[in-house]
């Protein structure tokens, strides 16, 4: 348990540092085919955007680990439910900030 809880910490922190940094404005970070098509003048806007989905999956991996401190192990399925919560609004963030600004996701 307190394994699992220092591998989600570790995750949350390196999501959340991620989310800052491409927020800041170094898209770079992301991958070249998802934002061949982003102009130059949506740069700002675009890693903001896409910064918000990594804050979520952050924040998400963040209350999974204090959730697997704090509750017993019978309400695994919960803990388990969370984090999936947390993934599938991070990629829906991607998906539609991808859509907006490059194009569409590829």
């Amino acid at each position: 348990m307190i394994v699992f809880a220092v591998i989600l910490f570790a995750a949350a922190a390196l999501l959340i540092v991620m989310g800052a940094r491409i927020a800041r404005g170094r898209i770079e970070l992301i991958h070249d085919y998802h934002r061949t098509r982003v102009p130059e003048s949506d740069r700002i806007p675009y890693g903001r955007a896409f910064a918000r989905g990594l804050y979520v999956m952050g924040a998400c991996f963040l209350a999974d680990g204090i959730f697997e401190l704090a509750v017993p192990y019978r309400y695994v399925g919960y803990k388990v439910l969370l984090l999936f919560a947390g993934v599938i609004a991070g990629c829906v963030i991607f998906a539609r900030v991808q859509k907006k600004y490059n194009g569409g996701i590829f």
